[in-house]
């Protein structure tokens, strides 16, 4: 079983410091959010940018002054951005921070609602259109499935050679009109992977913990942080996004995972030549 990759989210676009003080909005807020869950554990940092006020920015310079921040302080660290950004963004502006060429970002694989009014629009075409640009510039990309029609459309482009290996997934689970996560439903989607596939798994709210040690337990990775959740456990808000890789170090512990550095992680995804 290979060593346990933990990705961080420590702000995303919806959760703001009115939900946990702990949020980061400025530049140096995400430095030492980030560089705290590095030592704490995390080898990947997903990132979204934001404005000093909180609000949510694909701008391609903020985006690299807070890059080039984290680097300079964490310079092994692995930076996923999110070209998901905020819903409303413009394929377009969703897509521009890839002209950064980041060492790694997501891939949007299918269309849901957000809950409300929201729907979060990722075409076929929006699919293909993301995944040839980071082909193009050459950054490894995770696929971000939120329920099991997003894992059979990437499996109709693997069968066009849109989507090339290696693959590696993301499964979001929780998120209000996506699927819920429960046991079945991390087995569904996670026997429904490509044969060589690897995977990782983000639990929405609650289901945080439970999905981590499924994860854990069944050789997948995990994601954490403050933009899915804002708990370390029932009422009590976690102080910063170290305390939620924390906790997974030590479920981890349970099962015997050592925990992957930026390196060891770079290997198991082959992101390296």
């Amino acid at each position: 079983m290979d060593k346990l990759i933990i990705t961080c989210a420590i702000t995303g676009a919806e959760t703001t410091k009115e939900h946990n003080k702990a949020v980061p909005y400025t530049v140096m807020e995400m430095v030492e959010e980030a560089c705290a869950a590095y030592k704490a554990g995390a080898s990947i940092i997903h990132l979204h940018a934001r404005y000093d006020d909180g609000s949510p920015t694909q701008d391609i310079f903020r985006y690299k002054e807070i890059i080039e921040a984290i680097l300079n302080e964490c310079p092994d660290i692995i930076i996923q951005v999110s070209t998901g950004g905020a819903v409303g963004m413009s394929i377009e502006e969703r897509s521009d921070v890839l002209n950064l060429i980041p060492e790694m970002a997501t891939l949007d694989c299918g269309t849901l609602n957000f809950g409300g009014d929201e729907i979060f629009v990722n075409t076929e075409n929006n699919i293909i259109y993301f995944a040839n640009k980071m082909h193009e510039l050459g950054i490894k990309y995770e696929m971000e499935c939120f329920e099991k029609g997003h894992i059979d459309m990437t499996k109709r482009l693997i069968k066009k050679e849109i989507i090339k290996p290696p693959f590696h997934y993301s499964f979001v689970l929780g998120v209000v009109g996506g699927m819920i996560g429960e046991e079945r439903d991390f087995i569904f989607l996670k026997d429904s992977l490509p044969d060589d596939a690897t995977y990782s798994v983000a639990g929405i709210g609650k289901y945080e913990f439970s999905l981590a040690e499924l994860a854990i337990k069944h050789g997948g990775h995990v994601r954490v942080g403050l933009e899915d959740n804002i708990y370390l456990e029932k009422n009590v808000l976690a102080k910063s996004n170290a305390d939620l890789v924390n906790k997974v170090v030590e479920i981890a512990k349970k099962y015997n995972r050592k925990i992957a550095n930026p390196k060891e992680t770079r290997k198991i995804l082959k992101m390296e030549e």
